[in-house]
Order: structure tokens, then C-alpha cells, then sequence
């Protein structure tokens, strides 16, 4: 991205910090590439990547942050870090829904976009949730471990990329992604 772009989206995180909606939906629209890389990665790491679950995904992802009273943001980077976190919550609230629907929830859905809803309604539904799971057990241990792996797994964020919305070095978040690697690894093969 170039400074004058960068320049533009910490003005416009700026502006929709104090509840300019109009600015929000120009810093989507600015940084829209990169949300919807961010959500290609997410989906791809599940196996089922189609460019209308990624834009689904990002689409998804805006109707949330339309909906919060105000957005906590200082930056791109901390604004990036955060979208991935509410595509994390997206993804995992549609599997939570397709393994209810399952048990017998009941009630019709609609949905827009059948290769998604597929997707999520095969026995990988489970597993991601047992990895939100995972990662919320160790958020109780140490929440920029947690961080991380959010970033990482769930937002397709380089190293680099997580280091500068954490304000930490790059050495600490390649120990964080191993430690934090090895933790889930753990968790998920013990049940």
C-alpha cells in the first residue's frame, strides 16, 4: 500500500472512530483488496475457497462493523487485525448454526450463498469449532498468544503485519506463533 493510500486510511479510521459512517464505508472501500485477501486466506486454510464465499465473507464482515456503535481502531494495521477477528466470529458463528441445524434446530434458513453454507455444512463444521475452542482456552492463558493466531489463521496476516497491530517485534510474534502453535496442537489431539 502506498503512503498516500496509508495516509488516507488513518484518516479514515479517524473519522469513522467518531462515528462517521460514510468513512467507514470509504476505508472498506479502500482497503477492500486486502479484506478480501484476508478473507481468501481464512477460507482457502478451510479448504473451500470460491470468490463468492470470499466476498460473502467481507460482506458479512461490514454488515458487522455497520452495526457497532462505535469502532475501536487506532490504525490500518489495528484495523486489519481487528476485521480478522470479526471474520473469525462470522465463520464460526455460521458453523455453530450448521451443527445446531443439525441436532435438530429446526427453524428454515436462507441461504445466499449455497457453496458456503455447504462448505461449513460438512464435518468440517466441528472442527472449527473445536479450534475456536482451542484458541479461546488459550486466550484464558495469554491473550497476544490468542491474538496471533486470530491474525494469522484467521486473518491470513503476515508476521510483519501482526507485529506492527501489536506493537511488538517480529522475533516476539514468530516465538508467539510457535508457542501458540504448539499449544493447539496439543489441545485439539487431547480430545
Amino acid at each position: 500500500m502506498s503512503d498516500i493510500a496509508q495516509a488516507d486510511a488513518t484518516a479514515l479510521v479517524a473519522r469513522a472512530r467518531e462515528g462517521d459512517e460514510r468513512a467507514l464505508g470509504q476505508l472498506f472501500e479502500l482497503l477492500y483488496p486486502e479484506l478480501r485477501r484476508i478473507a481468501h486466506a481464512r477460507l482457502r486454510a478451510s479448504g473451500h475457497s470460491t470468490l463468492l464465499e470470499t466476498t460473502a465473507l467481507v460482506h458479512e464482515s461490514y454488515a458487522r462493523f455497520a452495526g457497532l456503535a462505535q469502532l475501536d481502531v487506532t490504525d490500518r494495521a489495528h484495523f486489519l487485525a481487528y476485521a480478522s477477528r470479526v471474520m473469525r466470529s462470522v465463520i464460526i458463528d455460521m458453523a455453530r448454526e450448521r451443527m445446531a441445524e443439525r441436532r435438530g434446530g429446526g427453524a428454515p434458513h436462507i441461504t445466499l450463498t449455497t457453496s458456503l453454507g455447504q462448505a461449513l455444512a460438512d464435518e468440517a463444521s466441528p472442527e472449527v469449532v473445536r479450534v475456536h475452542e482451542a484458541l479461546d482456552e488459550l486466550a484464558q492463558i495469554d491473550q497476544r498468544l490468542a491474538q496471533v493466531v486470530e491474525m494469522r489463521y484467521f486473518g491470513g496476516l503476515e508476521h510483519a503485519e501482526i507485529a506492527q497491530a501489536l506493537g511488538v517485534g517480529l522475533r516476539t510474534v514468530e516465538r508467539d506463533w510457535e508457542k501458540a502453535r504448539s499449544f493447539l496442537y496439543a489441545s485439539l489431539n487431547a480430545g
